[in-house]
């Protein structure tokens, strides 16, 4: 959790310490995230990845966080907005992405052949296709470990606080 709290300047996040009490959920947690991190998708894939998943799971803590992330990485602002609103992003790179990952979690992972072509023909590799899984569990199990828990919203996160529709 020392690594975990030196990321958010000095202090775990409350979702973070309430994780912690199954050290092991946690653990998995962080080492999926790690390990999902190292993917080929971009940095900004990635989020777009984790605020879709965050928002369809109606995970407010995630969709505060990220939000933060997304701004760190200098995101359009149109880009966020329209995540946070579950709506077409102004990217069709990122929309396929988007896109692809509900079909992905609608279809527990049988996405049809028109899909996964719609998906590669935006620039995606088969390789990307897998990472998109392996994004997809891992902020699965944080969307539903914070929303059992109840976890609350940091006050560093309150500016970008958010409630699912």
């Amino acid at each position: 959790m020392t690594a975990t709290a030196k990321k958010f300047g000095g202090k775990a996040p409350a979702a973070v310490a309430r994780l912690a009490t199954s050290p092991e959920l946690l653990n998995g947690f962080l080492k999926l995230n790690a390990i999902f991190e190292t993917t080929t998708l971009t940095a900004l894939e990635r989020e777009v990845l984790v605020m879709t998943v965050a928002a369809r799971n109606g995970c407010h803590i995630c969709v505060a966080m990220h939000t933060a992330a997304l701004q760190r990485l200098s995101a359009a602002p149109e880009l966020v907005a329209a995540l946070r609103a579950q709506a077409a992003l102004p990217s069709p790179r990122l929309e396929a992405l988007r896109t692809f990952v509900h079909t992905v979690m609608d279809t527990t992972g049988e996405v049809p052949d028109d899909a996964l072509a719609a998906f590669t023909g935006a620039g995606f590799t088969p390789r990307n296709a897998l990472e998109v899984v392996l994004g997809i569990g891992t902020y699965t199990l944080s969307t539903y470990a914070n929303r059992l828990v109840k976890a609350p919203l940091d006050d560093v996160f309150a500016d970008h606080a958010w409630h699912a529709a």
